[in-house]
């Protein structure tokens, strides 16, 4: 049940929702990170032959290191924030943590290895990456797939079925419903396949970037190959050259494709709004409930709005991230530690977004007879087709000439053919633009639907 007491809608009536991005950006999300990151860090040095002091740690200690990590719960978590309290330092409390653990099992002088050489940074934008990951794959991509999927199902399904096109508003050649949607999912397939492909990068190089103080502890480590094998293991991509923080580019790159995702599904959702007020969609309403206070009838396009509204707040948060956390005065700053705290709620409403867009989706259903009879009511429509077939056999001003026919006026089906009838056209062209229809012109549309779906990126 949602927290009414809640400040964030995340953290109250969206809380069932939110419970995957919860579970990948919270505060214990991170220290279970950060913590996770230090296990790794003492067990690579502790394999490192050149550092010697450093006993290497048996495979059964190993396990039971990396247990702590994955078992991380709510009681390492009250311990990191106790501790915070009385040090004000998050990352320090996180590592105090591990050291108390090993003093737990005897790990003797090793434990001053926890965070050795390391830099507070090291360990948070190695667990920021690891939590975006995590976030993206468990719940943001998994839901932003299905809303595409979906609508490529819909598209594929009515991908020959007429529908009234509107330019600037005004009725324009005919479409069909199912190109009109796969337009959407097609573009939602770029966006996804472009997040997919980014890779996050992470630094482990210390105070500045520069290894510093692990080249004066042991000089005769390689300390730049053992940085790249030790984030290349948690499978991220290494950043040999960077400043106290890593330069946050890849995660910008990452919110961005989020933003256009964001872009499109505002756009799709503002359409699928216009449809159902033309009443080219119908919704179907569902038992028990109420869609206005005051007038019974209403079935409002809610979860289309609620979609909206939430894409808005996500792509705020995301522009204001992605242009903040790649700017950082001289070697560091901490503004940057601050901002980036709000990646779960700015990821978060984007998915909150996907799933009332997919809500709405399921709730409506064409109603082909509308579009039908609107376009039986559209015959001007036809004036593009008539006009190119003039300009291919060579007749005299056929722009001009159906301008005059049709430009803010009502055409009528019998208007149309006795202008058709009177054209010097070979008969079987003159034939053909005689049983064109309204609904019959929609082109390649059903073909191209075909064509985009045949055309998706893989994987």
């Amino acid at each position: 049940m949602s927290d009414p007491n809640a400040l964030s809608p995340l953290d109250g009536r969206y809380a069932s929702q939110a419970e995957p991005y919860a579970l990948a950006f919270s505060e214990a999300a991170l220290f279970r990170q950060r913590f996770a990151v230090e296990v790794e860090w003492l067990l690579v040095l502790a394999a490192e032959p050149g550092i010697t002091e450093l006993a290497p740690v048996d495979a059964a200690t190993a396990d039971l290191l990396r247990k702590w990590a994955a078992e991380f719960g709510p009681d390492d978590v009250a311990r990191v924030k106790e501790i915070e309290r009385r040090i004000n330092h998050d990352v320090k409390a996180v590592e105090y943590v591990l050291k108390e653990k090993l003093a737990g099992i005897d790990f003797g002088p090793g434990a001053e290895f926890v965070h050795f050489a390391c830099t507070s940074e090291d360990i948070n934008n190695l667990a920021h990456a690891l939590m975006l990951r995590d976030g993206l794959h468990s719940a943001w991509l998994p839901s932003a797939q299905a809303l595409t999927d979906e609508v490529w199902v819909i598209a594929s399904e009515h991908a020959g079925m007429p529908m009234p096109s509107h330019t600037h508003g005004q009725a324009a050649s005919p479409t069909t419903l199912g190109k009109e949607l796969a337009v959407f999912a097609s573009r939602w397939d770029r966006q996804i396949s472009r997040i997919r492909a980014v890779p996050l990068l992470a630094k482990f190089n210390g105070a500045v970037g520069t290894f510093g103080a692990h080249s004066v502890a042991f000089p005769g480590v390689d300390w730049p190959d053992l940085s790249r094998r030790f984030v290349e293991g948690f499978g991220l991509a290494w950043n040999p050259l960077t400043t106290q923080i890593e330069s946050h580019d890849a995660l910008a790159e990452v919110f961005h494709g989020i933003v256009r995702f964001n872009s499109i599904l505002l756009d799709f959702c503002r359409d699928m709004w216009e449809y159902i007020s033309r009443g080219y969609l119908r919704q179907r309403p569902v038992a028990g409930e109420v869609g206005s206070s005051t007038m019974p009838h209403k079935v409002n396009p809610i979860d289309f709005e609620n979609a909206e509204a939430n894409a808005g707040v996500s792509t705020s948060l995301l522009e204001h991230l992605a242009a903040k956390l790649m700017v950082s005065r001289m070697q560091r700053d901490l503004s940057d530690s601050s901002a980036i705290r709000n990646m779960g709620p700015a990821v978060a409403h984007s998915g909150i977004a996907v799933v009332a867009a997919r809500k709405g989706l399921a709730k409506v259903t064409p109603a082909p007879e509308v579009m039908v009879a609107e376009l039986d009511g559209q015959w001007e429509v036809l004036a593009e087709a008539v006009q190119t077939v003039m300009r291919r056999y060579g007749l005299p001003e056929p722009y001009e000439q159906l301008k005059e026919l049709t430009r803010g006026q009502a055409v009528t089906a019998r208007d149309m053919r006795r202008f058709v009838t009177g054209l010097d056209l070979p008969g079987e062209a003159r034939a053909a633009l005689e049983r064109l229809t309204p609904v019959g012109y929609t082109g390649l549309a059903s073909r191209l639907v075909e064509m985009g779906r045949a055309d998706r990126p893989q994987g």
